[in-house]
């Protein structure tokens, strides 16, 4: 199985367009050793020709461009996305289909409560009937049972309900249901690997933790290192945890959770402007680097590879 990052950042990238906190200031003017990103998304694919799309940023168009391998040349008009699915309803994560309409109708697997909310307060269904059908929902189960996805037969995907509230325009914003965000366990069933993926992430119950122990890989919730990030930034009021998103620093954040990890790769995506781990030399980049956490950036390549007999981890990573 191999993972593309096509986009790290979380909501506004970095740097965000209308931002001068210490950061984007920084990258734009060289004052920090930093790294520009677009807006978390992933594909995955098992043979590098079929790719499931996992989350369509607004900057889809720019980060498929910049990935020749997702764009096989097949006649005049062609390309290796097969699917996409998309974990939540949110802006920064299903916008980009608005952006693929050229490629309807295709497959956009969703939790019910997100197709919902993408028929109706963001009612993107709705807006693309008119390109050639659309797109189609399929529903992707929280109870527990695993899906395969048609070109992608060795990939077994279990959606895992989380905690946290629906986007400010959904109908039941102050009424949160299970599905209206979720984590994914992908299982490459050839191969013998796991990924554990969760962009969104602001608690953690016994059942995530079970999904977590097997994993081979842990692609979790970078978006802030403290509790009170975006207040100290002055750019906001509210906490992390307010926000659904669980701090890397601090008693119980993120550090704490992935130390009971020993054996799994580890990187955390969905990293906010603010964040001071974009920073690659700051104290913060260090203390995840001593930890054993990566952080991920455009363009990073995850392999999980066949499992071999008496090897634990190989997984190997490569800059494109």
């Amino acid at each position: 199985m191999r993972i593309r990052i096509l986009g790290s950042a979380a909501g506004g990238g970095f740097p965000q367009w209308n931002c001068n906190c210490q950061n984007c200031y920084g990258v734009r003017n060289g004052k920090i050793k930093a790294t520009a990103r677009t807006q978390s998304s992933i594909a995955i694919s098992c043979d590098d020709e079929n790719w499931l799309l996992i989350n369509a940023s607004p900057d889809i168009r720019s980060q498929l461009e910049s990935f020749p391998d997702i764009q096989p040349k097949r006649g005049l008009r062609g390309t290796g996305v097969r699917a996409v699915l998309v974990v939540d309803s949110q802006i920064d994560h299903t916008t980009g289909l608005l952006m693929l309409r050229e490629g309807c109708p295709f497959d956009v697997y969703a939790t019910e409560m997100a197709h919902q909310d993408l028929n109706s307060g963001f009612p993107i269904f709705k807006i693309l009937q008119s390109w050639d059908g659309g797109i189609r929902h399929r529903l992707l189960p929280i109870d527990g049972a695993s899906i395969t996805i048609p070109r992608f037969d060795s990939l077994r995907i279990t959606a895992i309900a989380l905690q946290g509230k629906a986007p400010p325009y959904s109908p039941h914003r102050h009424d949160p249901h299970p599905g209206d965000n979720i984590a994914l366990y992908i299982e490459d069933v050839a191969a013998g690997r796991s990924l554990f993926y969760a962009p969104g992430l602001g608690a953690v119950d016994a059942n995530l933790m079970a999904y977590m122990a097997q994993s081979d890989c842990l692609m979790v919730d970078g978006t802030f290192w403290s509790e009170d990030e975006m207040i100290l930034a002055g750019v906001g009021t509210k906490l992390a945890r307010e926000m659904g998103h669980l701090p890397q620093s601090g008693k119980g954040g993120m550090i704490d959770l992935l130390s009971r990890f020993p054996g799994q790769r580890k990187l955390l995506i969905h990293i906010n402007n603010t964040n001071p781990i974009l920073n690659e030399e700051s104290s913060e980049r260090a203390e995840l680097t001593a930890n054993g956490i990566e952080v991920a950036n455009d363009g990073m390549d995850i392999y999980l590879e066949t499992r071999k007999p008496h090897l634990v981890h190989s997984a190997r990573e490569a800059n494109a």
